[in-house]
């Protein structure tokens, strides 16, 4: 028996195929198919039968909507393709796509040419550093020409853009086709000038490294071209080399037809296996899925290059790395248009509000935004085609029909000048304090973290969550509210307390150290910008440029093409939306119009649109500019104007013009406005703080100052007797009491009903004692359906809150109704919460304040009442002197005897 020969393993390589709508994108993909063996009836868009178009309304509208997967095998080429949708709506699904592939086909049509949209998938193929393959399509028609098609791909795409449509062998190569080739890579150049020729390998790497773009003419729907394009992608592609250490990379979100949450990701190093609990996760795979077309294959194991759908994951998202590879912190193409969702009548607010997250989770780019003041749900979308899908999958997903009110621009806005932000959180037993450096950044960077303060100063763990909290809120900008971009956000230095700090505090610190630094910049607002190119008859062109330079656009100057005018540059999204009707109006329809997003620059008339937004910074309670300090055990707030006067780290930056300003020089010289306090003055404060609430019961009267200097307050006692006359309440956070107080707490975990009967009966002791209105509120919004109860227990409220209304919100909405009318209490542990409606005008009571004044109720309930006897009585020793009492005492006990 002969020696076995090995077994030739396979090349595999991720492929993606991208186009401008209606190049014939989807049928290349069906035309690929058949040609390897792979299905046996090629399908048509028009005929919606398409092989990928598994979802209803792709079928209707013959575009696709969401990326699909395929698996091809041509020869020893093993393919997994991964069809993107093309109309310019859903370009944000194709470009989450882009983070997994090897190479891409763009396909273009020989009938149209390079359009708009044709560029931005090029600028993103740059971008994301992906070979490139061209299948020029429908060159069946009349009217195309080669050459001509040819001359345009390298003159707006690239010198690189190469004819291997006739290509058979590169060593029958005829001298010209080779000395066009060669041109495109120095190595490929050097070596032709040698050899005369050009080696596979040498070809294969400079295709990879973007330096040649094989073109392949034909037409998908005849099949003509398909081959030769699938050869080329045999013999010019590479197998990538995987590292053995396991990571993956999540690009889509979906659910299949039973609702089952799907988690496509391609495996980028090591081996992904069934059941495996994935590395920075508590997560573990139920099942792994290689889908083709609507159908699936449930396999054991992944092996890295191989792309998947995984069942069991349910907090993943797409741009997320795992494991070893790294995350996508932020996508090029995104909406520049918000809209209203307007829901039907009787529709509920909160549970559609839980299904639209839904979809989010799938499409990222959607931002839904519950607007508390307006009591509105706003969604970012691209455009008109989108709205109608968005429409058509909500109605079939939850049952509900959905409007969507008139599309505005998304600002965003930035800074000018380098500036430090510094943040404080000190409410009674909390403590954090923050300072960022906030610089600006290139358009177009996004926001960008890090952390240059030592170690000494401020522990690692603390610096990582700080930095988290960075990452995980969209932050505010202070002229609009609209988000803040372009900047990089730097951590220089804070402070933690031993024993008082949580992590919660410097959730609080660091957003009020970004909005305070926000308000010391000099912010700039941002618009969208597109890049446009205009064809028009040359009898138009001055038309189109009047247009343009009234729209506050820019533009080139103006060449031709044959009897055509063409117009580029860039304009404000918000003046050439509709320009299009008015173009076609005024050419006779002759004129085209060719978008894509640029991407964010100042805004044209932003005086204009400040103004109209009429946004206070300072009135936003979901984004404070303050901080909260503490002195004489209660916290109160301070502007932020005035943070640096009382702050407690001193900063080690300094602005240039604060080292030249000898007004700014002056200012720092005034320490006697700075508050410096170690750590051991920390310990010190804390130990001697009382509760803020803290009840003085002796009854003898006490008189108080109004002010430490200064003439005292005439009307300062008036005041006060006047709100010692109003009406008392008392909110009392159940759940936050039982859980705060041992006993209730032990008892809680035995029987959750019984510690809150006994929290219950505690309190109206309590209410009895106190004689003022007590409202026990206890959180209920897990119970679907709950419509909330109030009820009379005794002398005491108890309020059970409705579906989707916590304690917390059901307390702050009483307070803010009642805290300025009433003396109004609220007993809680929570210390946002008690920064809240201290806000509101209440009070506040901690969980352990409250205990001690129930202990101190009964102490007094039993010294006035149980300490009595059932009678008064007199009694001889309460009459005696002293020396009587005692000698009389010494002749009880027989230590003296009668004389």
């Amino acid at each position: 028996m002969g020696e076995q020969q090995p077994k030739r393993v396979k090349k595999h390589i991720c492929l993606g195929i991208l186009a401008h709508v209606d190049a014939g994108k989807t049928t290349l993909s069906e035309s690929m198919l058949y040609t390897g063996g792979n299905i046996r009836k090629l399908g048509r868009v028009d005929h919606q039968d398409a092989f990928l178009d598994t979802y209803e309304l792709e079928r209707e509208r013959g575009i696709t909507i969401f990326s699909k997967q395929a698996v091809i095998s041509w020869k020893d080429l093993d393919i997994t393709l991964l069809d993107t949708p093309g109309h310019v709506d859903f370009s944000a699904e194709m470009e989450r796509t882009l983070q997994v592939l090897n190479y891409a086909i763009l396909v273009i049509s020989g009938a149209d040419g390079v359009q708009g949209h044709t560029m931005t998938l090029w600028r993103l193929l740059k971008q994301y550093r992906i070979p490139v393959f061209l299948f020029i399509n429908k060159m069946d028609q009349e009217g195309t020409d080669r050459e001509s098609i040819l001359k345009e791909l390298k003159k707006r795409l690239s010198d690189g853009c190469v004819d291997f449509t006739s290509l058979d062998d590169l060593g029958s190569a005829d001298d010209a086709w080779l000395e066009n080739l060669a041109v495109c890579d120095e190595d490929m150049l050097e070596e032709y000038l040698e050899t005369g020729g050009a080696a596979p390998s040498t070809v294969i790497r400079a295709v990879a490294g973007r330096k040649v773009f094989p073109c392949y003419f034909g037409s998908a729907l005849r099949l003509e071209g398909v081959e030769g394009l699938m050869e080329g992608l045999r013999r010019f592609t590479v197998c990538a080399d995987y590292p053995e250490e396991f990571g993956a990379k999540v690009y889509k979100i979906a659910r299949d037809e039973q609702g089952s949450r799907l988690t496509y990701l391609k495996v980028t190093g090591g081996v992904l296996r069934v059941k495996d609990v994935l590395p920075g996760m508590e997560e573990k795979v139920n099942q792994i899925r290689i889908y083709s077309g609507a159908k699936y294959e449930a396999v054991q194991e992944v092996a890295a290059g191989g792309v998947c759908a995984v069942t069991g994951l349910g907090t993943t998202y797409p741009g997320q790395g795992i494991g070893a590879e790294r995350a996508t912190d932020m996508f090029v193409l995104e909406p520049v248009l918000t809209y209203q969702i307007q829901l039907p009548q009787g529709c509920d607010v909160h549970k559609m509000l839980k299904n639209l997250r839904q979809l989010e989770e799938e499409e990222p780019q959607l931002h839904i935004v519950w607007e508390e003041q307006l009591g509105e749900i706003h969604a970012q979308l691209m455009g008109e085609v989108q709205i109608e899908i968005l429409k058509s999958i909500i109605r079939e997903r939850f049952g509900v029909d959905v409007e969507f009110g008139t599309g505005n621009i998304v600002y965003k806005e930035t800074i000018e000048f380098p500036v430090e932000g510094v943040g404080h959180f000190e409410p009674l037993r909390h403590y954090a304090e923050v300072h960022l450096l906030l610089e600006p950044g290139e358009r177009g960077t996004g926001l960008q973290f890090a952390a240059e303060c030592s170690e000494d100063i401020l522990d690692r763990n603390w610096q990582r969550l700080i930095l988290t909290h960075l990452e995980e809120k969209e932050h505010k900008g202070v002229l609009t509210g609209a988000p803040v971009t372009d900047m990089k956000i730097t951590l220089i230095t804070g402070r933690a307390h031993l024993k008082h700090t949580e992590g919660g505090d410097f959730r609080q610190a660091t957003y009020r150290a970004v909005r305070q630094g926000l308000k010391k910049a000099k912010s700039i607002l941002l618009e969208p910008w597109y890049e446009f190119r205009l064809e028009v008859p040359q009898s138009c062109i001055g038309r189109a440029m009047a247009d343009i330079q009234r729209m506050q656009g820019r533009f080139e100057h103006p060449g031709t093409e044959g009897e055509l005018s063409i117009l580029t540059g860039t304009a404000p999204v918000s003046e050439m939306r509709g320009y299009q009707t008015e173009l076609l109006s005024y050419t006779g329809g002759q004129g085209r119009m060719f978008c894509s997003l640029k991407g964010y620059e100042a805004c044209h008339n932003a005086d204009e649109v400040i103004e109209a937004a009429a946004y206070d910074s300072e009135s936003d309670p979901d984004n404070p500019t303050g901080s909260v300090f503490c002195a004489h055990g209660a916290g109160f707030i301070v502007k932020w104007d005035q943070v640096e006067e009382y702050m407690h780290v001193e900063s080690g930056w300094k602005s240039d013009t604060e080292v030249n300003d000898p007004v700014n020089v002056s200012r720092e010289n005034r320490s006697v406005s700075r508050i410096e306090l170690t750590q051991e003055e920390l310990d010190a404060i804390y130990r001697k703080t009382p509760d803020p609430v803290r009840k003085k019961w002796n009854t003898s009267p006490v008189t108080i100052r109004a002010k430490e200097k200064g003439a005292p307050d005439p009307k300062w006692e008036e005041r006060q007797n006047e709100k010692q006359k109003q009406e008392e309440y008392l909110l009392v956070d159940g759940y936050n009491i039982i859980f705060a107080w041992d006993e209730l707490k032990e008892l809680a975990e035995v029987n959750i009903e019984g510690a809150r009967d006994k929290l219950m009966d505690i309190l109206c002791n309590y209410q009895g004692y106190k004689k003022c209105t007590l409202i026990l509120v206890f959180d209920a919004y897990k119970v679907e359906g709950n419509p909330g109860e109030v009820i009379k227990y005794h002398n005491i409220y108890v309020v059970y809150t409705k579906e989707a209304e916590t304690a917390d919100q059901y307390i702050e909405k009483t307070v803010r109704k009642m805290g300025r009318k009433y003396a109004v209490t609220v007993a809680t542990s929570d210390a946002l919460e008690q920064v809240i409606i201290l806000g509101q005008g209440a009070q506040r009571l901690s969980a352990a304040g409250l205990k001690e004044e129930v202990e101190l109720m009964l102490q007094e309930i039993r010294r006035e009442f149980l300490g009595r006897g059932p009678e008064e009585r007199n009694y001889l020793f309460d009459y005696l002197s002293k020396e009587l009492s005692d000698e009389m005492e010494a002749v009880r006990l027989g230590d003296r005897t009668k004389e």
